[in-house]
């Protein structure tokens, strides 16, 4: 087991429209001096080479303690018992018939944050995430096949259980490893498909959210210029939240940003419309819209970045059975196992829990697939989106030059994607 645990202090300052930025481990006061006198000095320098003054948008900047709950009770949790929960989950991963090995891994992250600010913030913000991941390995005749799982969450050990049980994730990875030895290749090209919780969660956040993140926004994603366009179906309502909408806990779970800000929920895309941006203060300011409290630091040598936190589609009123039921010929997608997108909306994703949809009748896996698009065309092919919803993405880091624990979900969507298989 491995445990690590950083300390330490950023000064960030705005002096003369140019930021200069620095760190330190030593809290004493002359460590926090020489920071300070090196913010200073950072900013002085850069000034020569900013072509246009940094400026803040006003900003509901909070005061006070933000505690999420589980802080804790997680921190009271013996390791031991941890410990113990974990190498039985491993146990139970290799019970199943054809499980050749099996690994659980557990993880938690504990942030305390103190942020100040000359204008107004003045806040302690306790965080805690913990994480649970499931693989279970099968063979048979020679073949090998891999199933997985996960779940993580904001809060203590029962926030991770909510949802579904400790058992349900062990089935889930087990099964699928074994249903893999025996799965058909499926069926390349463009197929009409439902879109688990997990996956809509991860196109929202990785095809869709990044692009509207105002950095990249200026520099040129295919966002640029579409507020108050059209870009999805009316049914699509797509958002970015520091709370925990419909379902309690998300991974993502942010009461304050790292500029001090007290966030909510921007809405992104409005009924198909794009109308919303993501930004700390800065690009706020230059876009002429309120700060969303997306200003994210990993560690305390890190300068805050702007990031999402709980990316999601909202729920609809169709009912799954019904989606389903109306499919002649598709598939149902689930298990996402990461891919990458690009500026342009364009995406691929891998998926390895995957059913052949036939005469409105779920049948059996296919092999794992890639699932490929324009992340807004995609969106724009949606005809029928579930009242369920479902945060699925919370045992993940996004990157963008540092982490960040985020999470995302929404319900079962019916939409056209591109899957990669026999032609």
């Amino acid at each position: 087991m491995s445990l690590r645990q950083l300390d330490g202090v950023s000064i960030r300052v705005l002096k003369n429209g140019t930021f200069g930025f620095a760190s330190t481990s030593d809290m004493t006061d002359e460590g926090l001096a020489r920071a300070l006198k090196s913010a200073m000095e950072m900013a002085r320098e850069l000034q020569t080479r900013r072509l246009h003054p940094v400026t803040l948008a006003q900003a509901n900047l909070a005061r006070g303690t933000f505690a999420t709950d589980g802080y804790q009770t997680l921190d009271q949790m013996p390791v031991e018992e941890k410990l113990g929960i974990v190498r039985k989950c491993e146990e139970d991963l290799r019970k199943s018939s054809h499980i050749q090995g099996a690994q659980c891994q557990y993880a938690e992250i504990f942030e305390e944050k103190h942020i100040v600010t000359t204008d107004g913030a003045d806040c302690i913000v306790q965080i805690v995430r913990p994480e649970l991941r499931f693989s279970a390995f099968a063979e048979e005749g020679g073949k090998m096949t891999s199933g997985f799982d996960s779940v993580g969450a904001t809060g203590g050990w029962k926030c991770l259980f909510e949802n579904r049980s400790i058992e349900s994730y062990i089935e889930t990875a087990a099964k699928s490893a074994v249903d893999l030895l025996g799965a058909p290749v499926a069926e390349g090209g463009k197929h009409t498909v439902i879109l688990s919780p997990a996956m809509v969660g991860l196109l929202s956040h990785e095809a869709i959210g990044h692009t509207v993140e105002a950095d990249f926004v200026k520099s040129g994603s295919v966002a640029q210029g579409k507020i108050g366009h059209m870009v999805a179906s009316e049914l699509v309502t797509l958002c970015d939240s520091g709370l925990s909408e419909f379902k309690d806990h998300a991974g993502g779970m942010l009461p304050v940003d790292d500029e001090g800000v007290v966030t909510g929920n921007t809405t992104i895309i409005d009924k198909g419309r794009l109308v919303s941006y993501l930004h700390n203060r800065q690009s706020a300011a230059e876009f002429g819209a309120a700060p969303t409290g997306n200003a994210r630091a990993w560690e305390y040598s890190d300068e805050p970045l702007i990031r999402m936190r709980n990316t999601y589609v909202a729920p609809g009123s169709s009912e799954l059975d019904h989606m389903i039921g109306e499919i002649k010929e598709g598939f149902y997608i689930d298990g996402p196992e990461g891919g990458q997108a690009d500026a342009t909306g364009e995406f691929m994703f891998g998926a390895s829990r995957v059913r052949k949809i036939k005469n409105g009748k779920l049948e059996g896996m296919v092999q794992k697939v890639s699932v490929s698009g324009n992340a807004f065309e995609v969106l724009s092919s949606v005809d029928a989106v579930s009242r369920d919803f479902q945060w699925d993405l919370g045992s993940g880091h996004c990157g963008k030059g540092q982490p960040a624990k985020v999470d995302a979900g929404g319900p079962f969507i019916r939409c056209k994607v591109l899957i990669g298989g026999e032609q």
